[in-house]
């Protein structure tokens, strides 16, 4: 069987959620099934660090800017075009961007649709262009995957589709991310916070992300707080905007608030495995990898009671409501000074995390693709 794989978020050192989804799971499957051809078409040039086996063949389809009129061209002309002639069985998406104009089975992995509600935190020719193929594709495509039940109801609602055509596969963590020897933490919070404790979050800085109330309620906690702890947030600053800015400035213990930038995965299991919790309070998520991570660096977690979020973190978090500063600001402040919950919720990461692995993902994404052949 010949499989045409759209690659086009597999980029090297800056790659996020959809980026390691793509690259953990067909990574996997290529090795597991060297009976069958894929062919990976990227879209910023091709990266030979991801030909991940022999039976991987790559080729570039661009253009590769990252505007809409740019993506019309390249998903409804350029990228059917490539397909249509060249003899496929199948076209892969793992990460839910497609073609109306494909004439093979197709499977899609839509893993949320954010923008349709919360449009205003996207350029409005960037949302239109979602709204408007995001559910043309989800009807195309034959087959559809996404990683949380919560998005699979999502999708199914918002788009009018079945439920019993969309599967659920769940993301992982890399194996990588594991406890932190003791000589770690110290050396790594001498490195960012001066060796004092801190709380951290992990992902762009974007609105849905809601930094805002997280750095409000990092400030409200501070008038209370007597061990001198720290904010660290590890993500570029791409869509920090004027909101942000004016929220960051007004705030008393800004200094208190150190930045990283994007740090590779080694440098992030020592900041992340070294935090006193993550928080990750964002107003919509369709998955949430970072609370993988920080259950499997055995590290506590605050997170938000909305979409897929209490579905995977379960017991192993302080839920609150991201709206509310003065919840995740009490909830900070249970985990700075009460260590009992902390090792509780520690013990429920652990177990937790068993249910999700990049194996487990690849196996449920093959079955899948079974499905449709």
């Amino acid at each position: 069987m010949r499989i045409a794989v759209n690659a086009q978020k597999l980029v090297k050192d800056k790659m996020e959620g959809l980026g390691w989804f793509a690259y953990e799971t067909l990574k996997r499957m290529v090795k597991s099934h060297p009976e069958h051809e894929f062919t990976f078409i990227f879209g910023k040039g091709i990266e030979r660090d991801f030909i991940f086996a022999e039976n991987v063949k790559a080729i570039n389809i661009g253009p590769p800017y990252f505007r809409p009129m740019a993506w019309y061209l390249k998903f409804e002309y350029l990228l059917p075009r490539y397909i249509n002639r060249n003899n496929f069985d199948l076209f892969l998406s793992p990460d839910g961007w497609s073609s109306t104009k494909i004439k093979i089975k197709t499977v899609s992995v839509i893993h949320d649709i954010n923008f349709e509600h919360y449009p205003e935190f996207l350029q409005k020719s960037f949302c239109f262009y979602y709204k408007h193929f995001f559910r043309k594709w989800a009807h195309h495509s034959m087959r559809l995957a996404t990683v949380s039940e919560y998005s699979k109801w999502d999708i199914a609602k918002t788009y009018g589709i079945s439920e019993d055509k969309i599967d659920v596969l769940y993301n992982g963590a890399s194996n990588i991310y594991s406890p932190v020897e003791k000589h770690i933490i110290e050396s790594t919070r001498n490195k960012y916070t001066e060796g004092f404790p801190y709380f951290v979050f992990v992902g762009a800085l974007h609105p849905r992300k809601n930094i805002i109330n997280l750095f409000k309620a990092f400030d409200k906690f501070k008038l209370s707080d007597n061990q001198n702890i720290k904010l660290v947030i590890v993500g570029e600053r791409f869509y920090w905007n004027k909101q942000t800015e004016e929220a960051f400035n007004s705030l008393k213990y800004q200094s208190d608030i150190i930045f990283t930038g994007r740090l590779s995965q080694e440098e992030l299991k020592q900041v992340l495995g070294s935090s006193l919790a993550l928080t990750y309070v964002s107003l919509f998520e369709g998955f949430g990898i970072p609370l993988v991570e920080a259950m499997n660096c055995e590290v506590p977690i605050i997170t938000s009671n909305t979409t897929s979020m209490p579905e995977i973190a379960g017991d192993a978090a302080i839920i609150v409501d991201p709206t509310s500063v003065d919840e995740i600001s009490k909830a900070m402040s249970e985990i700075a000074t009460n260590e009992k919950l902390r090792s509780k919720l520690i013990e429920a990461g652990n177990v937790r995390k068993l249910d999700f692995s990049w194996d487990l993902s690849a196996e449920r994404f093959w079955k899948t693709i079974e499905k449709v052949l």
